[in-house]
């Protein structure tokens, strides 16, 4: 994604700063009241004639980044991928580890096509997720994508570069394959079987920066709700997932916050906010 400024208004959109020429943003996607000098977020890529364009459409993924995309097409020298933009992500036949179906969803790094100079895909990426050469740490923030399911939780990719697990314990919303979202690393060891380093990993952020979060979320819900909310200790983890989107732990936590604030009261029918002098 780039800020890109407008620099002259066309019939055909408005061209944006960047090359000699500027970058044309098409009319359907200008953003309505947008003059020139006004600054736009928008998403680069190469047209069907090879000229790059500017969308404000978001992609599914961006250049390096390993998504789970759909097919939309299958043809003899490849397939076509549904990335969120108008124009597919093209995966080459030789880039395929096997044949692709029209429907079918498959895992893919995001690439420059070497011949081309153009984004297009790669299902050859697993022997780039290495462990062996970390560029991160403990309790780091990162960017998690759900890879498979195993018996002891969800295998992830962190930041588009090594493997990691989020445990099932460590679950407290559904997820599936192919979901991303942020997370931090909760441990970084050794098996000392195989000698191969593994990562842990959690969902959300950490610690008292998620409780901050969802405090302010429990805060903002018993304003909406006129000062109640009909939550307490012996509530279920469903509900409470359900109702606020958060564990039963981060929950409580957040609640015991609250309450050492003296924000709220809590009450065999659930919590009462306290209103301000």
């Amino acid at each position: 994604m780039n800020s890109l400024k407008v620099i002259r208004e066309k019939d055909a959109g408005v061209y944006l700063d960047g090359t000699p020429d500027g970058i044309l943003l098409p009319k359907r996607f200008v953003p309505k009241g947008v003059k020139t000098g006004d600054e736009i977020n928008v998403f680069l890529y190469h047209d069907s004639e090879d000229r790059i364009i500017a969308t404000t459409q978001v992609p599914k993924g961006q250049l390096d980044d390993i998504v789970l995309l759909k097919v939309v097409e299958v043809t003899s020298f490849g397939a076509f991928l549904d990335w969120g933009l108008m124009k597919d992500l093209f995966i080459p036949k030789s880039q395929m580890r096997s044949f692709m179906r029209k429907g079918g969803e498959y895992f893919v790094r995001i690439v420059i096509d070497e011949k081309t100079g153009r984004l297009s895909a790669t299902e050859y990426f697993e022997p780039s997720l290495s462990n062996e050469h970390l560029k991160i740490k403990e309790r780091d923030e990162v960017q998690l994508t759900v890879y498979r399911k195993t018996q002891i939780g969800y295998e992830v990719i962190i930041n588009n570069t090594h493997k990691g697990i989020l445990h099932f314990n460590e679950v407290y919303r559904p997820i599936k394959i192919g979901d991303r979202f942020p997370g931090f690393i909760k441990k970084i060891f050794t098996n000392k079987e195989t000698g191969k380093t593994l990562i842990d990993v959690a969902a959300g952020k950490q610690g008292y920066s998620r409780v901050d979060d969802e405090s302010e979320t429990i805060l903002k819900m018993l304003k909406e709700q006129n000062g109640f909310l009909p939550f307490n200790d012996k509530s279920s983890p469903e509900s409470i997932y359900e109702h606020f989107k958060m564990s039963k732990k981060t929950f409580k936590m957040a609640v015991g916050r609250l309450y050492k604030e003296r924000k709220i009261m809590l009450t065999k029918a659930g919590i009462q906010s306290i209103q301000e002098d």
